[in-house]
């Protein structure tokens, strides 16, 4: 479940970026993609009420 909920959230997350800005270098798309994921997995354990 955390999982699919992280993956949701990353997938919103990519959309509004996308729509955000079209020019990315490599080490900014790195880095959002780390914050997507980042946060996407703490969103996941907030709604889960669950630490890992």
């Amino acid at each position: 479940m955390t999982s699919l909920l992280t993956g949701v959230f990353c997938a919103v997350f990519a959309v509004v970026v996308d729509a955000v800005t079209d020019v990315l270098t490599m080490w900014l798309a790195i880095l959002i993609a780390f914050v997507s994921g980042f946060t996407g997995s703490l969103f996941a354990q907030l709604v889960l009420k669950r630490k890992t």
